[in-house]
């Protein structure tokens, strides 16, 4: 088999009909949505197949909405190659509790319990604290830090360190505004995000304790393959230090690009974006040098992780 990371993409990857095809061809995925729902209250058929888009992209509801579908195409690849172990996984901001289920450390219901908690966390703090994200094209994240330790004025830090030259800030508005100004100055290209909550950043720490507080109860175990941490880009084991760590990622910068050269540095040959649209694939193909041997590739429907199969089974 081949060397293989998988991938979970977060917020920002969500579409109407996500996951449906899953549903309709599998006994398990429907037993998961439903599971999901009664532990929600929420009819996730009817909020990721129908939308509309206003209620599916609320914090509250996009968090466990997105994670389930993550979630359900991991259960689907795992009845297709139940012999199969990753050398890796890792998950982008959200993406990171699908991603904690398939290294083995928490069940795919108390995933469930852990993001609909943290999007309901999350949600609180950005009524509370108004703001927004950036992306930020064509700078590093070093040029960035030096942008953000000569600004005062604002709240604005960086969220997420996503390729060489792709960058998101986080904030609210007047230092996103003014941040953004001295970024286009210095030949940056800034793209607004479709947020109402500024991620990965002071204006959410407010939820990191009371979250810490609600995965007390929840059975963490180490990892069963190496998982990758947003807030550290490295492995953690300890089940106590698991749930510290992901208490601080809500307002820690997301290190993607870290995380990735690390796996490349650790020989893997295939990379395995298991969840909706390709964001992750997208980025990946700005981090790879040109003319590599690196395979990536994105899947969200049975007939792509048959496909997906077939290329990590091969020699």
């Amino acid at each position: 088999m081949k060397k293989t990371a998988l991938l979970f993409p977060g917020q920002g990857s969500q579409y109407i009909g996500m996951g449906k095809a899953f549903v309709e061809q599998s006994k398990e995925a429907g037993q998961l949505f439903a599971r999901a729902g009664s532990i929600c209250g929420l009819d996730f058929e009817q909020l990721c197949f129908e939308g509309p888009m206003e209620e599916l992209t609320r914090a509250l509801n996009l968090q466990p909405a997105l994670s389930l579908v993550d979630l359900a195409c991991h259960q689907y690849l795992m009845k297709q190659l139940p012999g199969f172990t990753p050398a890796y996984v890792a998950g982008h901001s959200l993406g990171e509790y699908p991603a904690l289920h398939a290294a083995g450390v928490v069940s795919r219901e108390d995933i469930i319990r852990l993001v609909a908690k943290r999007g309901e966390l999350m949600e609180r703090e950005g009524t509370k604290n108004p703001g927004g994200m950036r992306a930020v094209l064509g700078l590093t994240v070093a040029e960035l830090d030096r942008i953000l330790q000569g600004y005062s004025g604002g709240v604005v830090v960086v969220a997420n360190h996503n390729s060489e030259k792709q960058v998101v800030i986080s904030g609210d508005m007047q230092g996103l505004d003014d941040v953004s100004t001295i970024c286009r100055e210095q030949g940056g290209r800034v793209i607004p995000l479709k947020v109402s909550v500024a991620n990965h950043s002071p204006l959410v720490a407010g939820a990191v304790d009371d979250f810490a507080a609600f995965m007390a109860d929840i059975p963490f175990n180490t990892p069963e393959v190496p998982i990758l941490f947003n807030a550290t880009a490295a492995p953690v084991s300890e089940p106590d230090e698991i749930r510290a760590v992901m208490a601080r990622q809500i307002a820690s910068r997301v290190r993607w690009y870290e995380i990735i050269q690390t796996m490349i540095a650790g020989g893997v040959e295939l990379f395995v974006e298991l969840g909706p649209k390709s964001v992750l694939t997208g980025l990946m193909k700005k981090i790879l040098p040109r003319k590599s041997q690196l395979v990536c590739v994105q899947a969200d429907t049975p007939e792509l992780i048959d496909t997906v199969v077939g290329l990590i089974s091969e020699d």
